[in-house]
């Protein structure tokens, strides 16, 4: 069968081998890639706030009517320009640093870096007074970054989704095979984290990756459904999570990572989908830490109005982001490897301190005067779960029409960026209609 397989469809077996048996990156690269984008996001609503804070000048919205955008605006020509600011200053940058630049990521993070806090340093200097501004052109902190964090997170998946597939994306980004760290890893990780962050609770491949079966959308429902049966208050999910974490943890060191890492599998669904049920402890603990995060940092009991400082927010995140780099740091040198495969301990700090370095970059949005969403934020926030089941959609067909494994890197960063603009297109579509396919 594996050789009938090989003769039939001999480019479909170049492909899995091309994403096999990887072991990733290291966990200063992630941490450098973590600070990019998000930096791009922040120095680019600081462009926006200095020609008249971008959305709210350009498109001049003065409401919603039964879900649809008002027609009132200046023209399409200023909503395109908008847009295609938004995508020179964070979407091609980060197209180019996850594949032709990608040897250079270090370096941007680090000047990236330092451009955001001399321009923070600079815009409080001349605005010492930020404006309290209520108003419905004005998000609160916490709404402002959990918006960015979402949107960064799907766009950034997208665009890996499909670069994956090409040469010019580094194979130590792409999944591990067991055991190891890449950004690509991340990736059902964070969507996890995102869900619990802004849940209700809150407020109030291949075989090996998964299973025969199994996929991405398969373990989000599982979490979801186990969530929805066993109620649990947010102020004790991190310790319900914790000693989740830990009873799995301890089945894995003592016999359960031997059985979901031997290529034996019987005919029955459960032993063809080993990896993707058992795995399901380890984001069922995640998220529910995740929903202690954002019930005691960003709803704060429960309300986003909250008079907790931003300063004491932005510290408390700091804190727990650097303890959570530093279990992992020690859970994988001495314990067990980070390892997606199985979601274990490791793995989990490690998506829960990449998530919140991400969201400690974007909180220098606080500096920001009177906070409005960037045209791509709110383009696509209106439908993130339509926008990445598109970007799934588009990505088979290029897959199917394109020899992706012999493109040049020219071919595979037109395709890239031509597949990004369709994607924006097709949102701002949507965006304009007033459809919505949202659920998270």
């Amino acid at each position: 069968m594996d050789l009938s397989s090989k003769f039939l469809n001999p480019s479909r077996r170049l492909k899995e081998e091309f994403v096999s048996n990887l072991t990733g990156s290291s966990m200063l690269e992630i941490a450098a890639l973590s600070v990019i984008v998000p930096a791009l996001v922040i120095l680019r609503k600081w462009c926006s706030l200095s020609s008249k804070r971008g959305l709210a000048s350009t498109i001049n919205i003065v409401g919603k009517t039964h879900g649809r955008a008002s027609s009132k605006f200046k023209g399409l020509n200023d909503f395109t320009i908008q847009l295609m600011k938004d995508f020179v200053i964070i979407i091609l940058p980060t197209i180019l640093v996850f594949t032709v630049l990608a040897e250079w990521a270090y370096i941007w993070a680090i000047i990236l870096i330092f451009v955001l806090l001399f321009v923070t340093s600079a815009k409080r200097s001349c605005t010492p007074t930020l404006s309290t501004d209520s108003g419905p052109a004005h998000l609160s902190s916490y709404r402002e970054s959990i918006l960015s964090y979402r949107v960064i997170l799907v766009v950034m998946t997208s665009i890996c989704i499909l670069a994956v597939d090409f040469k010019i994306f580094p194979r130590r980004y792409a999944k591990t095979e067991t055991y190891g760290t890449s950004c690509m890893d991340l990736g059902v990780g964070s969507f996890v984290v995102a869900n619990s962050l802004v849940s209700k609770q809150a407020r109030q491949v291949h075989v090996g990756e998964y299973g025969a079966h199994w996929n991405f959308f398969f373990t989000l429902a599982a979490v979801s459904l186990l969530t929805s049966i066993i109620s649990i208050h947010p102020k004790y999910c991190a310790i319900f999570g914790s000693v989740i974490l830990i009873a799995y943890q301890m089945c894995l060191k003592l016999w359960l990572s031997d059985y979901l890492l031997s290529e034996e599998r019987g005919l029955d669904i459960f032993s063809q989908n080993k990896e993707g049920f058992f795995s399901i402890f380890g984001y069922w603990g995640m998220y529910l830490i995740g929903v202690y995060l954002g019930y005691t940092i960003f709803f704060v009991n429960g309300s986003a109005n909250n008079t907790e400082s931003e300063q004491h927010k932005r510290s408390r995140i700091w804190i727990l982001c650097i303890i959570f780099w530093s279990m992992t740091i020690i859970l994988d040198r001495y314990l067990e490897r980070v390892s997606r495969r199985m979601c274990n301990l490791a793995y989990v700090t490690l998506v829960l301190a990449q998530n919140l370095q991400i969201l400690l970059v974007l909180s220098f949005s606080d500096f920001i005067p009177e906070q409005t969403p960037l045209l791509l934020e709110e383009v696509f926030n209106q439908n993130l779960l339509g926008s990445f089941l598109l970007a799934n959609v588009l990505t088979g067909m290029v897959n199917l029409s394109v020899d992706t494994l012999s493109a040049s890197s020219f071919a595979a960063l037109s395709i890239l960026v031509g597949y990004v603009l369709l994607l924006m297109a097709a949102a701002s579509f949507a965006w304009f209609r007033g459809i919505k396919l949202k659920f998270w």
